[in-house]
């Protein structure tokens, strides 16, 4: 089972984190958390790893239907988003939402993971389209 929804952005690591939180933003997506995964495995392990960033984003409106329909939900809260370096290349992850629903097997879930995979979708292509009119 395919549990991402993947963009590839020709874009550098920071320009293309700035460009993240301003897609989530337009689809109502604050961030919540971020995990600065290179400068924390840096900083316990002495490990060098390419620029590789957690942003915990939440719709509140979507997280509250979610925990009223489940309150073990927020397990699976808030939605990470991985921006990462791969190469000259910039790699956008989102878990897709309908994870929630295989993982619980509660269809009372299925439209609020429908409306945050058309949303994150939204967020994830509005940033492949900028880079066609960059």
């Amino acid at each position: 089972m395919r549990y991402d929804r993947t963009v590839h952005l020709d874009t550098d690591f920071a320009t293309g984190v700035a460009r993240t939180r301003d897609a989530l933003a337009a689809q109502g997506f604050g961030i919540l958390t971020e995990i600065d995964v290179t400068a924390t495995l840096k900083a316990k392990l002495d490990h060098d790893m390419e620029d590789y960033v957690i942003l915990g984003a939440c719709n509140p409106p979507l997280a509250h239907r979610a925990l009223e329909t489940d309150r073990a939900i927020g397990l699976l809260l808030p939605c990470n988003v991985v921006v990462r370096r791969d190469g000259d290349h910039t790699v956008v992850q989102a878990l897709d939402p309908n994870t929630m629903v295989a993982l619980t097997e509660l269809d009372a879930l299925r439209p609020v993971a429908e409306e945050a995979t058309r949303r994150l979708d939204a967020a994830l292509a509005s940033l492949t389209a900028a880079e066609t009119t960059d």
